[in-house]
């Protein structure tokens, strides 16, 4: 495990042409960790906010019908629907004729609706730089041989050969993760080298309860970090990775359409919010106001950056609670103390209180085959009622009355 020829290389060749190039893509990285670590000012925030509204207002047929609005807690917070339903208008005049390049930001909807934005090249440049921010404040090194784990779909979202090179990225296929096809990842891992392994929290859930179960020796594999994206990591997962790896995961919070949001640093229970890119806002769960200190509640972003399809106050369909302070220079930080995902996955306890989604998860991780019989959601009724009865029996079991309750009383909404 160490330095590979390979990373050196392409971390040079990336210095020289950005440097050739005017060194921007190394400023907006620096200054991206810098300000995700040291907070941003107020001055900052509200010069984003000013020529953010201002340009949208000025350049897209939606916005141009909030002129009179003036405050960004005016505006109308929009979800994915809303986006959906208003596309051609939220996108901007000088992109509509296709004389500028944009970039497809897409999300396969598997636990909601399928959406597609745009952006332009500026915004995908900080999209970029921005993951490797989050990963290099966690000891990646640009040029590392990442193992990327998604379901790689040829001509529409699998890279070429000539970009997997370049970018020192493996495609790892997650379409099927039975038995058979995790021992092909393992394989991969340790004969490609690989060296950060970048994954949905699913997917390394069921890596690493394969790599325990088959007693798979990882002495000789070159991993060095393991980053989790999407849904929660569950507690029990992240212990299982740390025992296997000897280092913590890292767990982040973000989407498809905007990025990186919200990142863990030091193996730190919060999780750091980049309020570099982005306006975070957590509002009630019922209605449009501001949730209290400590309240759960939506957590609406507004970006600064994506100059073709403006994302004001956009409701992520995500929940969670948020904690904003200054530090001693009178700089804003912001911390997720909890993210609990979809409003409609939120659980709670006998006191109303908000259920962490690690709580549900650590009491299912260690039922063997449970998550690879996932598919069975997807709708034939007889498997769906039976896998749900076999969750109902084993809650009972572990006497948690109220998880219980909660998926029987909902049985015939999934069903």
């Amino acid at each position: 495990m160490g330095i590979q020829v390979g990373e050196v290389g392409r971390r040079w060749v990336f210095n020289v042409v950005d440097a050739f190039r005017g060194g921007k893509l190394r400023r907006l990285k620096e200054v991206n960790k810098r300000e995700i670590v040291d907070g941003v000012t107020d001055d900052y925030v509200n010069r984003r906010i000013e020529k953010l509204l201002y340009y949208a207002k000025e350049n897209s047929e939606f916005y141009k019908e909030q002129r009179g609005l003036e405050n960004l807690s005016d505006f109308p917070v929009m979800d994915k629907g809303d986006y959906i339903k208003h596309y051609d208008e939220v996108l901007c005049d000088s992109y509509k004729d296709g004389k500028q390049k944009v970039f497809s930001l897409s999300t396969s909807g598997s636990t909601g609706t399928p959406f597609r934005v745009v952006c332009d090249g500026d915004k995908m440049n900080r999209i970029n730089m921005n993951f490797i921010s989050c990963m290099e404040l966690n000891g990646f090194r640009l040029g590392m041989k990442r193992g990327e784990f998604r379901v790689w779909i040829p001509g529409k979202n699998a890279v070429t050969p000539l970009k997997s090179m370049k970018n020192n990225l493996i495609m790892i296929d997650i379409s099927n993760m039975g038995d058979e096809s995790l021992k092909g990842i393992c394989k991969t891992i340790r004969e490609k080298r690989i060296q950060v392994l970048v994954s949905y929290s699913s997917a390394l859930g069921a890596l690493a309860r394969y790599i325990v179960k088959e007693e798979i020796d990882v002495s000789k594999w070159e991993v060095e970090m393991v980053f989790s994206m999407g849904e929660a990591l569950a507690d029990g997962t992240f212990d299982l990775l740390k025992g296997i790896f000897g280092f913590a995961p890292v767990r982040s919070y973000g989407n498809n359409e905007n990025g990186f949001i919200a990142i863990q640093l030091n193996e730190e229970q919060d999780y750091t919010v980049d309020l570099y890119n982005y306006y975070v806002e957590i509002l009630k769960l019922d209605s449009d106001e501001k949730a209290g200190a400590g309240e759960v509640g939506r957590i609406v972003v507004t970006d600064y950056y994506n100059k073709a399809f403006p994302m004001i106050r956009y409701d992520t369909g995500d929940t969670g609670i948020m904690e904003m302070y200054y530090d001693g220079k009178g700089r804003r930080h912001a911390k997720f103390k909890e993210i609990y995902g979809r409003r409609g996955s939120l659980m709670y306890n006998c006191q109303g209180e908000p259920l962490s989604i690690h709580v549900f998860m650590n009491i299912l991780s260690d039922w063997k085959g449970l998550f690879t019989r996932q598919n069975v959601f997807s709708g034939r009724r007889r498997d769906m009622r039976f896998c749900l009865m076999g969750i109902v029996k084993r809650l009972m079991r572990k006497r948690l009355w109220l998880l219980t309750v909660i998926i029987w009383g909902k049985r015939r909404l999934l069903m």
